[in-house]
């Protein structure tokens, strides 16, 4: 069993960032802006030029920007903290010895080599040799312990009350992630296709199936995931939140998908009674899950099972699993080298014991002075977003004052949680195979999510380690979270102009309050339960005020023949739009309380207007070089724009912009005040 996750989250405070305008940047490198391409023409290769040119492609990069900076000092650190632990002989049982044993089981090759699919070969005997009578027990035990196949089902807070969890219940994961893959029959998905069919052969090859049976096993997959891909909701209709909330009675449930025993399910795969009500999120899809259990031969049936199986076990298994898996990646995002062994050995030390190891990276890499900067900016970055709710023309007085409400129920999470996660209770024997240990680890996450089922949602609860690289808004808990992993140059420097750092991580702020009213988070009231709180015409307004973002992003040609998806990026393009905005407003306001005059020749930074260094860094944010191969797959799957479109096509819409590079009618960063888009 896999718990499903949510897709997908007083105001003028004193505090504000640095002693004032600086003298020169430090978040910015002026030597890597272009002065052959004018601002005004492209302002992303105006600025980030020079540093794509100094930051060329290594080949175990599908793309590499800022991110991968403040990931590369990440990794650097936490690897020093993993390899100072273990060599301190720690003592069984402590989480010393727990990350110790799983870094280094993680790096020994040779054992892993030497052991090959030996782990696996029970359990895929066990597989094998079950009967038709038993198909039932063995999707159970998948479930409950291996992977989700023909459908998903797990807890999570509940849409509608987010103080309780509820069960929800989902159509499977697809092996290559998006639906197009499956379904459209052009040349670049046809080759992802082809390329899939051939890790499947290759991963049951090393599994120690005939050549003549992985391709059986190739084949029966590539049939059950097609028409699981065909009932898939699209990367659009996937935004709908209010859409995937489908309460089911146990007697509804039995009736519309009557080929699993719902009466063992959940006693079986997660130990709880089974309950009274489930919420479908895709009833189709789940539905076509079920036909599939109806009508598939049993060998059909074990097919998927095998694969399902081999695929999560595969990264933790001999050389062979692991090269077969990159092989489909060269060909998904274009990279050509593998990560260096001890990246990935980290990578995964850190999704088993993750909080464990940020407690140890705080207390070292975060001082106390940051977190206090933090919140200074963000009750700043809150005052501003309250002013622009307040003089919104397009919204009522009785939705802004809702939205008034939830802006201000905010809860706001920097740096660390207050209270840490318990490992004691997490066995990991250097005796047992590097398979058998991570899979124990990933029964215990599984465990402690399923030990919330009856109880009160705990929102002190962090989604990210301290160390990651990233912030999120939660809307289930109304929370705008920053780890202190991405608290760093070019994001944040408090030795840094305030001009830097409001364009740094005061967007990045302004991004994650946003989201919480764009076009999914505004689908929930400050307590972060679904609740409409629109009047029908404010719903209408914004919805007319989202199509015409849609369609500057849908009017982007991101490679030959390939348009930017502006619906499926919607909440991702809103907030990079407002949090432009608030940021600059608290900038400003910021400015004026501390008397500094933004239009004298003494705040001029390096001879730029502070401005215009506001405006520069944010674009700094987004520099990077990325693979063709990665821009196509990115633009299928994910929610976000690319760099390049988060700077160009945004910044388009933004008047002080304009004004601040001299951007006028003819220019190519240019756009008509009746086109541009401005909601928050």
């Amino acid at each position: 069993m896999k718990s499903i996750k949510f897709i997908a989250g007083a105001l003028m405070a004193a505090t504000t960032l640095g002693a004032g305008a600086q003298e020169h940047l430090k978040s910015l490198n002026p030597a890597y802006f272009d002065p052959s391409t004018p601002a005004s023409q492209d302002f992303y290769q105006h600025v980030n030029n020079g540093w794509m040119e100094a930051h060329p492609l290594t080949p175990e990069h599908s793309r590499y920007g800022q991110f991968n900076i403040l990931n590369d000092s990440s990794e650097n650190r936490v690897r020093e903290i993993v390899t100072n632990l273990a060599s301190t002989n720690p003592e069984p049982g402590t989480v010393a010895f727990m990350v110790s044993t799983i870094y280094n089981q993680s790096l020994d090759s040779v054992r892993r080599n030497a052991e090959g699919a030996t782990p696996i070969l029970a359990d895929l005997k066990k597989i094998e040799t079950a009967n038709a009578d038993e198909l039932n027990d063995l999707l159970l035990w998948m479930h409950k312990s291996y992977s989700n196949p023909f459908f998903a089902a797990g807890p999570m807070e509940n849409l509608a009350n987010s103080n309780e969890y509820a069960m929800y219940l989902s159509g499977a994961s697809l092996g290559m992630g998006d639906r197009d893959y499956y379904l459209l029959n052009d040349k670049d998905n046809t080759k992802v296709r082809e390329a899939y069919k051939k890790l499947i052969t290759s991963q049951m090859r090393n599994a120690g199936y005939s050549k003549k049976d992985a391709a059986r096993i190739a084949k029966n997959v590539m049939k059950i995931e097609t028409a699981i891909a065909d009932s898939t909701w699209t990367r659009e209709e996937s935004r709908n939140i209010p859409a995937m909330y489908n309460l089911y009675t146990l007697e509804q449930l039995k009736a519309e998908f009557p080929h699993t025993d719902w009466d063992t399910y959940f006693v079986k795969t997660m130990g709880i009674a089974t309950p009274e009500t489930v919420i479908v999120t895709t009833p189709n899809t789940v539905k076509q899950g079920d036909n599939l259990l109806g009508s598939l031969t049993p060998r059909e049936i074990k097919d998927y099972y095998l694969w399902k199986y081999v695929s999560q076990a595969s990264g933790m298994l001999s050389d062979d699993f692991t090269n077969a898996n990159f092989e489909f990646s060269k060909v998904l995002s274009g990279v050509q080298q593998m990560r260096p062994r001890w990246k990935r050995a980290l990578g995964a030390t850190e999704g088993a014991l993750g909080e464990a190891i940020g407690q140890l990276y705080v207390e070292k890499y975060f001082p106390e002075s940051s977190k206090q900067y933090m919140l200074g900016l963000v009750e700043n970055l809150r005052n501003s977003l309250g002013k622009h709710i307040i003089n919104l023309d397009w919204m009522s007085d009785d939705t802004k004052l809702n939205a008034i409400k939830k802006l201000n129920a905010f809860t706001v999470k920097i740096g660390y949680p207050d209270k840490w996660k318990d490992y004691s209770s997490m066995t990991i024997d250097p005796k047992l195979s590097y398979y058998e240990n991570m899979h124990n680890v990933n029964m215990w996450h599984q465990d402690q999510e399923l030990a919330k089922w009856g109880k009160p949602v705990d929102k002190t609860e962090w989604g990210m380690t301290p160390q990651t690289i990233n912030a999120y808004y939660n809307p289930l808990a109304n929370e705008i979270v920053f780890p202190a992993g991405i608290l760093q140059a070019p994001f944040f420097d408090p030795e840094a102009s305030d001009a830097e750092n409001y364009g740094g991580i005061g967007v990045v702020i302004g991004h994650e309050m946003t989201h919480g009213f764009d076009d999914q988070g505004r689908n929930f009231d400050a307590q972060g339960n679904m609740v409409n709180w629109w009047t029908p015409e404010d719903a209408a307004a914004f919805a007319e005020k989202t199509k015409g973002l849609i369609a500057q992003f849908d009017a982007v040609e991101v490679l030959p023949g390939l348009n930017a998806n502006g619906q499926y990026t919607l909440g991702e393009n809103i907030a990079d739009q407002g949090g432009l905005r608030i940021a600059m407003t608290a900038f400003l306001d910021s400015q004026k309380k501390k008397g500094v005059d933004i239009t004298s020749d003494a705040a001029k930074i390096n001879g730029y207007d502070p401005v215009q260094v506001f405006y520069m860094n944010y674009a700094n944010l987004w520099a990077n070089n990325i693979r063709p191969e990665e821009m196509r797959s990115l633009t299928t799957g994910d929610v976000h724009s690319l760099g390049k479109n988060r700077v160009n096509v945004t910044l388009r819409n933004i008047a002080p912009f304009f004004k601040a590079f001299n951007i006028k009618e003819g220019d190519k960063m240019w756009r008509p005040e009746a086109e541009r888009v401005v909601i928050w």
